[in-house]
């Protein structure tokens, strides 16, 4: 049993982590065991992202101090919430962990203080990361560069071709 003093602990942490994330994934871990959270934990923490199973009552009050809202139905049954500052990381690393375990329900949340569903974080999920976006427009930049570098490249290669083969001939 949590007391007072825990409470408003409980409630600075949780409006703390509120105010400074960029996503806030919720899902309902209720048939997960207890191995099955650690491992979820060690997932997103590698990550740099936190996962916090809180009272819906706690979380409802840090809701009301914020003046945000959470989608209909979500407060309702018990939840574990991810805090991360990347809306896709987080989004994927949970939805790829409810695919290979089906006790995870993800069930909505909050992105850029925005409320989203399950179906949006979904749709997040399966955005390419961040580094894999990054590495695209850097390929994009270095094409035409390695293309232009291969043109030159093979054009002084042709050059020392004919002048060997001249030199061949002189000889």
């Amino acid at each position: 049993m949590l007391t007072r003093e825990n409470k408003t602990q409980k409630i600075e942490e949780l409006t703390k982590l509120f105010s400074s994330s960029g996503a806030v994934v919720v899902s309902n871990y209720s048939k997960l065991s207890a191995t099955e959270i650690t491992d979820l934990r060690k997932q997103l923490n590698g990550q740099g992202i936190k996962l916090v199973v809180a009272k819906n009552s706690l979380v409802k009050i840090v809701l009301e101090k914020l003046a945000r809202s959470m989608p209909e139905g979500i407060l309702d049954q018990p939840i574990a919430i991810a805090f991360g500052a990347d809306e896709v990381e987080t989004s994927k690393i949970l939805y790829e962990f409810s695919k290979a375990n089906e006790n995870l329900k993800i069930l909505g949340g909050i992105v850029n203080s925005e409320n989203t569903n399950a179906a949006q974080i979904k749709a997040l999920a399966l955005l390419p990361g961040r580094d894999e976006l990054y590495a695209k427009v850097v390929g994009s930049i270095a094409a035409p560069i390695s293309g232009f570098v291969n043109v030159v490249g093979g054009n002084l290669r042709g050059l020392v071709s004919v002048l060997g083969q001249y030199q061949s001939k002189i000889k």
